[in-house]
C-alpha cells in the first residue's frame, strides 16, 4: 500500500526553533492523470469520456454556484460561495464581485475520518545539511529584514560560512521581479554570522523593493553544493522626492508587480524625515490595517486607518513626526491583502525616505 509521506522542517520564525510537519506530495494529478486512474479500475469506461465527464461536472458545479445553488456531494465535498466584504451601513453600495467573492470547497467529516483511516505515513528524514538563515538586520537601523544600501546587512544562522574565493559559493540577492547580483563586499563569514555590504541589483521599477537572499556553500571541498533560502523577503527603502508636487505618485507596499498596489499622493511634510509604513492584516475582523511608525522597533505608531477596498485614504503620522499626514491611493486591493497575508505573514513594512 502506498504511503503519505512527510518531513520535519524546522521553523525558523520560533525561538527556539521548532519544527514542523511538512506534507510531501508523492505526484499531482490532473485530469488526465486521474482519468486514466479511473479507466484502470473500471477498464469497461473510456478514459477519454471519463476525461470529458470530470471536465463536464467542474462547469457544471461552477453554473450552479452561478445560479446562486450549493453544491453538496454526500460523504465527499461541498461548493458554496461566500463574501469577504464590510458595509458600514445596511445600504452601503457593495465591493466589486471580483474583489470579494470567494468560492469554497470542504471535505465532509466522513471523507475526512475515511481517509484518516486509510492513510499510512512515512517519515523521511530530515534535509540534507543546508545554510541555515535565522534572521537579517540592516546594523545601521537596526530593523529586521531592511536591505540599506548604506548599511551593513548582519545575516545569523547555522552553517553559513564558504569560501569566498570560490566561483559557486556565496551570497546572493535577486529581485523578486528582476536583477540578480552575486554580493562581493564582506566584513565577515562565519558559521552562525555574515557581514555584508549590500550590493543591490536594480529592478524593473522603482516600487519593486522586494529582494530574496540565499547563501551557496560547500562543506567539504568536494562536495555538493548547498544553498540555505531565507524564508522572509528582504526590502529596501523607497526614496519619496519633491514631497506634495503635483505630479507625485510613488509606489509602495508591492512586490514584483509591474504596476504599484499602492501610490504616496500627497501630505503635509514640514522636513525630511526617514519613517515606516506598515500594512497588517487584522485577522479578527478580517480587514487591513495601514499605519506610520517610527524607525525604532516598537517605538511610535501613527493612527491605524482600516481599508477595505481601493480609494483614497489619509494616514496621521505619530508624536514628533515632521509628517503629520501621508495621501495614499490603494489601487490593488485584494493583491495588498493576498500579499500580505501569504508572502509576509500578516505584517509588511516599506521604509520611506520623506523629502520636501
Amino acid at each position: 500500500m502506498a504511503t503519505v509521506q512527510w518531513r520535519p522542517e524546522v521553523n525558523a520564525l520560533t525561538t527556539p526553533p521548532s519544527y514542523t510537519v511538512r506534507y510531501m506530495a508523492r505526484d499531482v494529478l490532473g485530469y488526465d492523470e486521474l482519468a486514466a486512474e479511473i479507466a484502470r479500475d473500471n477498464p469497461v469506461w473510456d478514459k477519454d469520456m471519463i476525461k470529458a465527464v470530470l471536465i463536464a461536472r467542474d462547469k457544471t458545479i461552477m453554473q450552479q454556484l452561478v445560479n446562486g445553488n450549493q453544491v453538496t456531494l454526500p460523504d465527499a465535498f461541498s461548493y458554496r460561495l461566500s463574501f469577504n466584504a464590510r458595509l458600514n451601513e445596511p445600504d452601503d453600495p457593495l465591493p466589486s464581485v471580483e474583489k470579494m467573492l470567494r468560492v469554497k470547497v470542504s471535505a465532509s467529516r466522513t471523507f475526512v475520518k475515511q481517509t484518516a483511516q486509510e492513510v499510512r505515513l512515512e517519515r523521511l528524514p530530515a534535509e540534507e545539511k543546508l545554510p541555515l538563515i535565522n534572521a537579517a538586520e540592516d546594523t545601521l537601523l537596526q530593523l529586521s529584514n531592511v536591505l540599506n544600501p548604506q548599511g551593513v546587512l548582519r545575516l545569523t544562522g547555522s552553517n553559513l560560512s564558504f569560501d569566498v574565493a570560490s566561483p559557486d559559493c556565496g551570497c546572493v540577492l535577486e529581485g523578486t521581479r528582476s536583477g540578480r547580483t552575486v554580493q562581493t563586499q564582506f566584513a565577515s563569514v562565519a558559521n552562525s554570522e555574515i557581514l555584508v555590504v549590500p550590493h543591490i541589483p536594480v529592478q524593473a521599477d522603482l516600487w519593486n523593493n522586494e529582494y530574496a537572499l540565499s547563501v551557496s556553500t560547500r562543506y567539504t571541498e568536494n562536495g555538493t553544493l548547498r544553498t540555505g533560502i531565507y524564508r522572509r523577503k528582504l526590502r529596501s527603502p523607497l526614496a519619496v522626492s519633491g514631497f506634495g508636487g503635483p505630479a507625485m505618485a510613488v509606489g509602495i507596499l508591492t512586490g514584483s508587480a509591474a504596476t504599484p498596489y499602492v501610490t504616496i499622493t500627497g501630505g503635509a511634510l514640514t522636513a525630511d524625515e526617514t519613517l515606516r509604513i506598515q500594512a497588517a492584516f487584522d485577522t479578527a475582523d478580517n480587514r487591513l490595517l495601514l499605519s506610520l511608525l517610527d524607525m525604532r522597533e516598537n517605538g511610535a505608531v501613527g493612527e491605524a486607518v482600516a481599508v477595505a477596498e481601493n480609494g483614497n485614504y489619509t494616514l496621521l503620522g505619530f508624536a514628533n513626526s515632521a509628517v503629520s499626514s501621508l495621501n495614499i491611493t490603494v489601487h490593488k486591493y485584494a493583491k495588498l491583502t493576498e500579499l500580505v497575508r501569504n508572502n509576509y505573514a500578516g505584517w509588511l513594512v516599506d521604509v520611506l525616505e520623506l523629502k520636501v
